[in-house]
């Protein structure tokens, strides 16, 4: 995974902010929008490149493009709010972002060095949200060693006149659902909470796409461990409970956060958003029950793969100890014969030899139906 859980902060603090208010800082001039007709969101790493993906003021819900340096005065000139998307910033930066939005440094440092669990926290007039995203990795046959999903990170900065996006990992590009939140003006004059609900609720869809198609990965392995044919599927099915991990620790940690922006006041969130993000509250618990209820069944297929392993190994002792039994009876009768003593019965008698033989024969015939009869060849 690209993005192991290190760090056990609980999901929602309250934290009064330590720092002095002071003047926003002059942002780095090399902070510059992207140029006309490139994609917003980019997907490869940036080797050094510039962590602004897209900046943008929206008043009323129309945008106005502005460069990094001027989105918050003209923000504040015109009654909007600021939405600033970032991709992987440096500490440097991320910090000069900070002074210059008021964010504060210990959001800045978790934004930074992500491997955060999901969570809110509120800081004096502000909020930061981490949620983290998940996608699917197509493969054509699932094998022991196959890699099902990949996770990264969004985190969220929400002030009353700026919101800020800073993503990590290669998947989870915002410029589509940027495209589309700005087709839908009367949702984006709700401020900047209109874009963190967008965000939780693409996340959040997305959770649905991959529990929905590692469900079908399920299916196959439960066909496979139920087949009529002989297989090993004990590898796959770890793997599968492994990676699906992964999903949990990114859909249930979100349950609270979302309760939280449900169901208590909060001014940074209109009494309007809160049944937009209620809404995206169902989803994450549907995703969370589909979760569980994969967890569950992989559980018991793994537990009825091993039962079937067993029984196939007794299966396999069962005709082995048949197979030897009837060797044992001729090879005991020829052993008898081959002592060579001179008072034997039949060793002067010329049908001795193909009596034995016939004995033989009729012994491991009668044996071989006993067994068929009992099961055990």
């Amino acid at each position: 995974m690209l993005y192991p859980d290190r760090t056990e902060g609980g999901p929602v603090t309250d934290t009064e902010s330590t720092t002095s208010k002071r003047p926003p800082a002059a942002l780095p001039q090399t902070l510059r929008p992207a140029p006309a007709g490139a994609p917003r969101e980019v997907r490869p790493p940036r080797d050094g490149g510039d962590p602004v993906v897209d900046c943008a003021v929206y008043v009323r819900g129309e945008r106005l493009d502005v460069t990094p340096s001027e989105a918050l005065e003209v923000a504040r000139e015109r009654g909007g709010f600021v939405w600033l998307g970032l991709y992987e910033p440096s500490e440097a930066e991320l910090t000069a972002i900070g002074e210059h939005y008021g964010l504060h440094p210990l959001a800045v440092e978790d934004a930074v060095y992500a491997h955060q669990r999901p969570k809110l926290e509120r800081y004096d007039d502000a909020m930061f949200m981490v949620l983290k995203t998940a996608s699917y990795v197509e493969h054509d046959q699932l094998t022991a060693t196959s890699e099902v999903l990949i996770t990264g990170e969004i985190m969220v900065f929400v002030g009353r006149d700026h919101v800020i996006s800073v993503r990590h990992g290669t998947h989870g590009e915002l410029g589509e659902l940027r495209t589309q939140l700005e087709q839908q003006p009367d949702l984006l004059c709700n401020g900047p909470s209109a874009v963190l609900y967008a965000i939780a609720d693409h996340v959040v869809d997305d959770f649905l796409d991959v529990a929905n198609a590692v469900e079908e990965d399920v299916e196959e392995v439960e066909t496979s461990v139920f087949s009529p044919s002989r297989t090993d599927d004990s590898g796959r099915i770890y793997q599968l409970k492994r990676e699906l991990m992964q999903l949990r620790r990114a859909v249930l940690p979100l349950e609270l956060p979302l309760a939280t922006l449900v169901d208590r006041p909060n001014e940074l969130v209109p009494e309007a958003m809160r049944s937009y993000f209620r809404d995206v509250q169902d989803h994450a618990l549907r995703v969370r029950d589909q979760v569980t209820g994969l967890d569950e069944l992989l559980t018991s297929i793994l537990q009825a793969s091993l039962a079937r392993t067993s029984l196939a190994d007794n299966e396999d002792m069962r005709k082995i100890s048949a197979w030897a039994g009837i060797i044992a009876l001729p090879t005991a009768i020829a052993g008898i014969y081959g002592m060579n003593f001179v008072y034997m019965p039949e060793l002067d008698e010329r049908w001795g030899y193909p009596a034995a033989l016939l004995v033989m024969l009729l012994s491991c015939l009668a044996l071989h139906r006993g067994f068929k009869r009992t099961g055990w060849l």
